[in-house]
């Protein structure tokens, strides 16, 4: 893949074999971050997991102390008083079987996260196919769905994210925006490589944690050193 100069320019600013420290990353990182627009400081780290075995898999959510600097869309399935209950606590959209045919048939995906109480996720299982593929499937283990819709959309909207191995077994996520402080990038980091860490499946033999990557939208990624979360 060709480079743009500008990005050719940023490697030479740091030596990309060595594994840098926390604060180090996070200074390396957010100097790179010259787009135009405010990048996004995302984490990816690959795991010594196996994904195919169910005892391996890892999905689990955190709330990030300064969230992720981007307003999320949340939409909740529920029905009675639950409804009620979404629209208090700030969701974006709430309703039930009626959304179905919005989605399925218009393409419809104006949201970024999808919560559903227990009893709507017959209907939302529906959706399967649509949802699933894009992450966005409602999920116990990822708090979404849950009879607490309150807690769950405040949680949300604080810069709750969720975590899961993909299919190389790499988790990817955000940890916030190149205009946050070191302070912040660095209190959302440590806030996940904590919920990391608990994750770790009790079924996996050897290394965990095989590499960990900082970097943002635009920037080159920077090895942190994996041997402190060990």
């Amino acid at each position: 893949m060709k480079r743009g100069k500008k990005y050719v320019d940023t490697l030479k600013k740091f030596d990309k074999t060595v594994q840098y420290d926390t604060a180090d990353a996070i200074k390396l990182v957010k100097e790179n971050a010259t787009a135009k627009f405010d990048e996004t400081i995302e984490v990816h780290i690959r795991t010594g997991c196996d994904g195919r075995h169910a005892e391996q898999q890892i999905r689990g959510a955190v709330v990030l102390p300064h969230g992720t600097g981007k307003t999320v869309k949340v939409l909740v399935f529920a029905k009675g008083t639950k409804i009620d209950e979404a629209q208090a606590a700030g969701a974006d959209f709430v309703g039930g079987e009626e959304l179905i045919p919005r989605i399925q048939n218009e393409g419809w995906l104006d949201f970024d996260v999808v919560v559903a109480t227990p009893d709507m996720m017959g209907v939302v299982g529906r959706l399967g196919r649509i949802l699933g593929p894009k992450g966005l499937m409602p999920n116990p283990k990822a708090g979404t769905v849950t009879m607490d819709v309150t807690k769950a959309v405040n949680d949300i909207k604080a810069g709750k994210i969720e975590y899961r191995l993909d299919k190389t077994n790499i988790i990817h996520v955000p940890i916030g925006k190149a205009s946050f402080t070191e302070e912040q990038l660095a209190d959302n980091f440590q806030t996940l490589m904590d919920a990391i860490i608990k994750a770790r499946p009790s079924a996996l033999k050897g290394q965990y944690l095989r590499s960990v990557v900082m970097t943002s939208t635009m920037g080159p990624g920077v090895k942190l050193n994996t041997a402190r979360f060990a």
